[in-house]
Protein backbone atom coordinates (compact mmCIF):
# COMPACT_ATOMS: atom_id res chain seq x y z
CA UNK A 1 0.00 0.00 0.00
CA UNK A 2 1.34 3.30 -1.01
CA UNK A 3 2.52 5.71 1.93
CA UNK A 4 -0.18 8.29 1.18
CA UNK A 5 -2.95 5.96 1.75
CA UNK A 6 -5.65 6.81 3.85
CA UNK A 7 -6.73 4.65 6.88
CA UNK A 8 -10.45 4.66 7.70
CA UNK A 9 -11.92 3.39 10.54
CA UNK A 10 -15.66 3.27 11.26
CA UNK A 11 -18.56 0.84 13.51
CA UNK A 12 -22.17 -0.34 11.76
CA UNK A 13 -24.96 0.57 13.66
CA UNK A 14 -26.97 -0.79 15.66
CA UNK A 15 -25.16 -4.20 15.35
CA UNK A 16 -27.40 -6.76 13.90
CA UNK A 17 -25.26 -10.02 12.88
CA UNK A 18 -27.60 -10.81 10.26
CA UNK A 19 -27.86 -7.67 8.31
CA UNK A 20 -23.97 -7.89 8.64
CA UNK A 21 -23.91 -10.87 6.95
CA UNK A 22 -26.82 -9.70 4.36
CA UNK A 23 -24.12 -6.90 3.64
CA UNK A 24 -20.71 -8.72 3.28
CA UNK A 25 -22.45 -11.11 1.32
CA UNK A 26 -20.77 -14.87 1.36
CA UNK A 27 -17.10 -15.35 1.69
CA UNK A 28 -17.33 -11.18 1.35
CA UNK A 29 -18.10 -11.49 -1.89
CA UNK A 30 -20.07 -7.89 -1.92
CA UNK A 31 -16.82 -6.37 -0.34
CA UNK A 32 -14.69 -7.39 -3.04
CA UNK A 33 -17.14 -5.99 -5.21
CA UNK A 34 -16.87 -2.53 -3.73
CA UNK A 35 -13.41 -3.00 -3.29
CA UNK A 36 -12.84 -3.28 -6.77
CA UNK A 37 -14.99 -0.80 -8.06
CA UNK A 38 -13.80 1.97 -5.57
CA UNK A 39 -10.40 0.53 -5.56
CA UNK A 40 -10.06 0.41 -1.74
CA UNK A 41 -9.13 -2.20 0.68
CA UNK A 42 -11.58 -3.32 3.28
CA UNK A 43 -11.50 -5.29 6.58
CA UNK A 44 -13.50 -5.72 9.15
CA UNK A 45 -14.13 -7.93 12.50
CA UNK A 46 -18.09 -8.13 13.19
CA UNK A 47 -19.65 -4.45 13.08
CA UNK A 48 -16.11 -2.58 12.90
CA UNK A 49 -14.88 -1.59 9.05
CA UNK A 50 -11.63 -0.31 8.29
CA UNK A 51 -11.14 0.65 5.00
CA UNK A 52 -7.42 1.74 3.31
CA UNK A 53 -7.12 3.54 -0.35
CA UNK A 54 -7.24 7.15 -1.28
CA UNK A 55 -9.16 9.99 1.28
CA UNK A 56 -12.24 10.41 -1.76
CA UNK A 57 -12.08 6.43 -2.37
CA UNK A 58 -12.19 5.61 1.37
CA UNK A 59 -14.93 8.29 2.24
CA UNK A 60 -17.57 6.87 -0.73
CA UNK A 61 -16.44 2.97 0.16
CA UNK A 62 -18.13 4.38 3.66
CA UNK A 63 -21.43 6.00 2.12
CA UNK A 64 -21.56 2.71 0.20
CA UNK A 65 -21.33 0.58 3.09
CA UNK A 66 -23.72 2.80 5.68
CA UNK A 67 -26.13 3.13 2.97
CA UNK A 68 -26.11 -0.75 1.85
CA UNK A 69 -26.54 -1.77 5.98
CA UNK A 70 -29.34 0.82 6.42
CA UNK A 71 -31.25 -1.28 3.22
CA UNK A 72 -30.54 -4.48 4.60
CA UNK A 73 -32.73 -3.86 7.00
CA UNK A 74 -35.23 -4.17 4.66
CA UNK A 75 -33.97 -6.20 1.85
CA UNK A 76 -31.70 -8.83 0.37
CA UNK A 77 -28.17 -7.82 -0.61
CA UNK A 78 -26.61 -9.38 -3.79
CA UNK A 79 -23.86 -8.15 -5.68
CA UNK A 80 -26.22 -7.40 -8.64
CA UNK A 81 -27.93 -5.10 -5.53
CA UNK A 82 -24.40 -3.87 -4.54
CA UNK A 83 -23.19 -3.35 -8.31
CA UNK A 84 -26.87 -0.58 -9.45
CA UNK A 85 -26.28 0.97 -6.30
CA UNK A 86 -22.78 2.35 -7.10
CA UNK A 87 -24.01 2.70 -10.76
CA UNK A 88 -27.12 4.61 -9.46
CA UNK A 89 -24.93 6.93 -6.90
CA UNK A 90 -22.16 7.44 -9.75
CA UNK A 91 -19.28 7.13 -6.68
CA UNK A 92 -16.93 5.60 -9.52
CA UNK A 93 -17.76 6.94 -12.79
CA UNK A 94 -15.91 10.52 -12.55
CA UNK A 95 -12.83 8.45 -11.76
CA UNK A 96 -9.44 8.72 -13.87
CA UNK A 97 -9.28 5.94 -15.83
CA UNK A 98 -5.24 4.83 -14.95
CA UNK A 99 -2.52 4.01 -17.28
CA UNK A 100 -2.52 4.81 -21.07
CA UNK A 101 -5.71 6.09 -23.15
CA UNK A 102 -6.25 2.37 -25.98
CA UNK A 103 -5.99 3.49 -29.61
CA UNK A 104 -6.78 0.91 -32.01
CA UNK A 105 -6.58 1.64 -35.59
CA UNK A 106 -9.41 0.09 -38.04
CA UNK A 107 -10.58 0.56 -41.59
CA UNK A 108 -12.69 3.06 -40.69
CA UNK A 109 -9.86 5.32 -38.32
CA UNK A 110 -9.33 4.71 -35.03
CA UNK A 111 -11.25 3.61 -32.43
CA UNK A 112 -10.62 5.05 -28.79
CA UNK A 113 -13.55 4.91 -25.71
CA UNK A 114 -15.56 7.81 -25.36
CA UNK A 115 -15.58 8.57 -21.73
CA UNK A 116 -14.07 7.33 -18.32
CA UNK A 117 -16.01 3.97 -18.14
CA UNK A 118 -15.09 3.17 -22.24
CA UNK A 119 -11.64 3.95 -21.22
CA UNK A 120 -11.74 1.65 -18.46
CA UNK A 121 -12.95 -1.15 -20.44
CA UNK A 122 -11.00 -1.11 -23.04
CA UNK A 123 -8.14 -0.98 -20.40
CA UNK A 124 -9.61 -4.36 -18.80
CA UNK A 125 -9.85 -5.75 -21.93
CA UNK A 126 -6.21 -5.37 -22.66
CA UNK A 127 -5.59 -6.77 -19.25
CA UNK A 128 -7.36 -9.44 -17.90
CA UNK A 129 -8.25 -12.74 -19.67
CA UNK A 130 -12.13 -12.63 -19.34
CA UNK A 131 -13.50 -9.51 -19.11
CA UNK A 132 -17.73 -8.85 -18.56
CA UNK A 133 -19.17 -5.73 -20.75
CA UNK A 134 -22.82 -4.90 -18.85
CA UNK A 135 -25.15 -2.22 -19.99
CA UNK A 136 -28.23 -0.76 -22.27
CA UNK A 137 -27.79 -1.30 -25.91
CA UNK A 138 -25.67 1.93 -27.19
CA UNK A 139 -22.97 1.27 -24.78
CA UNK A 140 -20.31 0.29 -27.12
CA UNK A 141 -19.96 -3.27 -24.71
CA UNK A 142 -19.69 -5.22 -28.59
CA UNK A 143 -18.66 -3.12 -30.88
CA UNK A 144 -15.26 -2.20 -28.66
CA UNK A 145 -14.73 -5.83 -27.76
CA UNK A 146 -14.83 -6.77 -31.49
CA UNK A 147 -12.08 -3.48 -32.02
CA UNK A 148 -10.24 -5.19 -29.51
CA UNK A 149 -10.22 -8.56 -30.66
CA UNK A 150 -9.52 -7.54 -34.21
CA UNK A 151 -6.30 -5.79 -32.70
CA UNK A 152 -5.44 -8.72 -30.97
CA UNK A 153 -5.79 -10.61 -34.41
CA UNK A 154 -3.37 -8.42 -36.30
CA UNK A 155 -0.90 -8.20 -33.75
CA UNK A 156 -0.29 -11.73 -33.79
CA UNK A 157 -1.32 -12.10 -29.67
CA UNK A 158 -4.36 -14.38 -30.84
CA UNK A 159 -4.85 -16.73 -34.02
CA UNK A 160 -8.53 -16.88 -34.75
CA UNK A 161 -11.54 -14.55 -33.78
CA UNK A 162 -14.90 -16.48 -32.33
CA UNK A 163 -17.83 -14.64 -32.09
CA UNK A 164 -21.02 -16.06 -29.80
CA UNK A 165 -24.41 -15.66 -29.35
CA UNK A 166 -27.28 -17.95 -28.06
CA UNK A 167 -29.65 -18.06 -30.51
CA UNK A 168 -33.24 -16.87 -28.34
CA UNK A 169 -35.86 -14.71 -30.25
CA UNK A 170 -36.41 -11.05 -29.02
CA UNK A 171 -40.26 -12.01 -28.09
CA UNK A 172 -41.38 -12.16 -31.66
CA UNK A 173 -41.93 -15.79 -33.07
CA UNK A 174 -39.86 -16.38 -36.18
CA UNK A 175 -41.62 -19.22 -37.38
CA UNK A 176 -40.16 -21.54 -40.07
CA UNK A 177 -36.94 -20.40 -41.64
CA UNK A 178 -36.17 -21.98 -45.14
CA UNK A 179 -32.61 -22.55 -45.49
CA UNK A 180 -29.76 -24.52 -44.76
CA UNK A 181 -28.30 -24.41 -40.79
CA UNK A 182 -25.94 -20.96 -41.63
CA UNK A 183 -28.62 -19.42 -43.33
CA UNK A 184 -31.25 -20.32 -40.38
CA UNK A 185 -28.84 -18.73 -37.47
CA UNK A 186 -27.61 -16.08 -39.80
CA UNK A 187 -30.44 -13.18 -38.14
CA UNK A 188 -29.16 -13.96 -34.85
CA UNK A 189 -25.34 -12.74 -35.44
CA UNK A 190 -25.85 -10.28 -37.89
CA UNK A 191 -24.75 -7.26 -35.36
CA UNK A 192 -21.73 -9.59 -35.02
CA UNK A 193 -21.17 -9.41 -39.19
CA UNK A 194 -22.12 -5.36 -39.10
CA UNK A 195 -19.03 -4.34 -36.96
CA UNK A 196 -16.73 -6.68 -38.39
CA UNK A 197 -18.01 -5.39 -42.25
CA UNK A 198 -17.11 -2.47 -40.73
CA UNK A 199 -13.97 -2.37 -38.95
CA UNK A 200 -12.26 -4.60 -41.95
CA UNK A 201 -14.03 -4.02 -45.28
CA UNK A 202 -16.86 -7.11 -46.88
CA UNK A 203 -14.28 -8.41 -48.52
CA UNK A 204 -11.31 -9.50 -45.84
CA UNK A 205 -13.72 -10.20 -43.67
CA UNK A 206 -15.29 -12.87 -46.13
CA UNK A 207 -11.73 -13.88 -46.68
CA UNK A 208 -11.33 -14.81 -43.04
CA UNK A 209 -14.29 -16.19 -42.05
CA UNK A 210 -13.34 -18.75 -45.30
CA UNK A 211 -9.69 -19.24 -43.86
CA UNK A 212 -11.56 -20.22 -40.63
CA UNK A 213 -9.58 -17.08 -38.89
CA UNK A 214 -13.08 -15.37 -37.92
CA UNK A 215 -15.95 -17.86 -36.68
CA UNK A 216 -19.05 -16.25 -35.94
CA UNK A 217 -21.44 -18.92 -34.34
CA UNK A 218 -24.61 -20.16 -32.43
CA UNK A 219 -23.54 -20.44 -28.60
CA UNK A 220 -24.50 -24.46 -29.11
CA UNK A 221 -21.91 -24.72 -31.32
CA UNK A 222 -19.24 -24.12 -28.36
CA UNK A 223 -19.84 -27.34 -26.50
CA UNK A 224 -17.14 -29.74 -26.33
CA UNK A 225 -14.68 -27.74 -27.75
CA UNK A 226 -11.74 -25.74 -26.33
CA UNK A 227 -10.64 -22.61 -28.25
CA UNK A 228 -7.07 -21.81 -27.45
CA UNK A 229 -5.26 -19.12 -28.38
CA UNK A 230 -8.42 -17.36 -29.41
CA UNK A 231 -10.23 -13.88 -28.87
CA UNK A 232 -13.73 -15.19 -28.03
CA UNK A 233 -16.51 -12.75 -27.63
CA UNK A 234 -20.24 -13.97 -25.87
CA UNK A 235 -22.62 -11.22 -27.05
CA UNK A 236 -26.20 -11.20 -25.49
CA UNK A 237 -25.21 -12.93 -22.33
CA UNK A 238 -28.45 -11.83 -20.62
CA UNK A 239 -29.92 -14.88 -23.04
CA UNK A 240 -27.54 -17.68 -21.71
CA UNK A 241 -29.00 -20.39 -19.34
CA UNK A 242 -26.73 -20.95 -15.90
CA UNK A 243 -25.66 -24.09 -17.89
CA UNK A 244 -24.80 -22.12 -20.93
CA UNK A 245 -22.96 -19.61 -19.17
CA UNK A 246 -20.64 -22.08 -17.14
CA UNK A 247 -20.32 -24.45 -20.36
CA UNK A 248 -18.96 -21.04 -22.39
CA UNK A 249 -16.33 -20.03 -19.87
CA UNK A 250 -15.13 -23.43 -19.40
CA UNK A 251 -14.26 -23.53 -23.35
CA UNK A 252 -11.23 -20.64 -22.77
CA UNK A 253 -8.20 -22.54 -23.39
CA UNK A 254 -4.24 -21.14 -23.03
CA UNK A 255 -3.16 -17.98 -24.76
CA UNK A 256 -7.06 -16.54 -24.88
CA UNK A 257 -9.17 -14.09 -24.07
CA UNK A 258 -12.68 -13.81 -23.16
CA UNK A 259 -15.04 -11.03 -23.45
CA UNK A 260 -18.67 -11.52 -22.48
CA UNK A 261 -21.62 -8.91 -22.94
CA UNK A 262 -25.04 -8.31 -21.82
CA UNK A 263 -27.78 -6.42 -20.76
CA UNK A 264 -29.27 -7.50 -17.91
CA UNK A 265 -32.82 -5.62 -18.36
CA UNK A 266 -32.74 -7.31 -21.68
CA UNK A 267 -33.69 -11.07 -21.07
CA UNK A 268 -35.63 -13.31 -23.58
CA UNK A 269 -35.54 -16.52 -21.62
CA UNK A 270 -39.04 -18.10 -20.43
CA UNK A 271 -40.08 -17.00 -17.46
CA UNK A 272 -38.36 -18.74 -14.38
CA UNK A 273 -35.37 -19.45 -16.35
CA UNK A 274 -32.61 -17.62 -14.31
CA UNK A 275 -30.05 -15.53 -16.92
CA UNK A 276 -26.77 -17.13 -16.83
CA UNK A 277 -25.28 -13.34 -16.78
CA UNK A 278 -27.08 -12.17 -13.53
CA UNK A 279 -25.87 -15.52 -11.82
CA UNK A 280 -22.35 -15.34 -13.47
CA UNK A 281 -22.44 -11.49 -11.81
CA UNK A 282 -22.52 -13.04 -8.21
CA UNK A 283 -20.74 -16.37 -8.59
CA UNK A 284 -17.48 -14.59 -10.04
CA UNK A 285 -17.37 -11.39 -8.14
CA UNK A 286 -14.16 -12.42 -5.95
CA UNK A 287 -12.47 -14.22 -8.78
CA UNK A 288 -9.21 -12.92 -9.63
CA UNK A 289 -8.42 -11.57 -13.40
CA UNK A 290 -11.71 -11.41 -14.44
CA UNK A 291 -13.15 -7.80 -14.82
CA UNK A 292 -16.38 -6.27 -14.68
CA UNK A 293 -17.68 -3.21 -16.23
CA UNK A 294 -21.20 -1.64 -15.51
CA UNK A 295 -22.46 0.56 -18.13
CA UNK A 296 -25.41 2.83 -17.90
CA UNK A 297 -27.71 5.04 -19.76
CA UNK A 298 -25.03 7.98 -19.44
CA UNK A 299 -22.56 6.08 -21.66
CA UNK A 300 -24.96 5.17 -24.54
CA UNK A 301 -23.13 6.75 -27.34
CA UNK A 302 -26.11 6.56 -30.29
CA UNK A 303 -28.66 9.02 -31.04
CA UNK A 304 -29.09 11.15 -28.12
CA UNK A 305 -32.82 10.23 -27.86
CA UNK A 306 -31.73 6.71 -26.96
CA UNK A 307 -29.98 7.94 -24.07
CA UNK A 308 -33.59 9.55 -22.77
CA UNK A 309 -35.76 6.31 -23.92
CA UNK A 310 -33.30 4.25 -21.66
CA UNK A 311 -33.40 6.45 -18.60
CA UNK A 312 -37.60 6.49 -18.90
CA UNK A 313 -37.50 2.78 -19.31
CA UNK A 314 -35.31 2.82 -16.44
CA UNK A 315 -37.43 5.29 -13.92
CA UNK A 316 -40.43 3.07 -14.84
CA UNK A 317 -38.38 -0.31 -13.60
CA UNK A 318 -37.50 1.46 -10.64
CA UNK A 319 -41.28 3.11 -9.73
CA UNK A 320 -42.55 -0.73 -10.56
CA UNK A 321 -40.14 -2.33 -7.72
CA UNK A 322 -40.27 0.68 -5.18
CA UNK A 323 -44.45 -0.01 -5.63
CA UNK A 324 -44.10 -4.04 -5.46
CA UNK A 325 -42.16 -3.59 -2.20
CA UNK A 326 -44.66 -1.44 -0.35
Amino acid sequence: MSGDATRLSFEMSPIDNERLSNLIGSFDAHLRVIERRLGVEINHRGGQFTLIGSELATRQAQTVLTDLYLLSEKESIDAERVNLYLQAAGLDQDAPAGGDEIHIITLRGVVRGRGARQIRYLQSIARHDLNFGIGPAGTGKTYLAVASAIDALERGAVQRIVLVRPAVEAGEKLGFLPGDLAQKIDPYLRPMYDALYEMLGFDKVTKLIERQVIEVAPLAFMRGRTLNESFVILDEAQNTTIEQMKMFLTRIGFGSKAVVTGDVTQIDLPRGVTSGLRDAIDVLSEIDNIAFTFFQARDVVRHPLVMRIVDAYDRRTTGQSESSSR
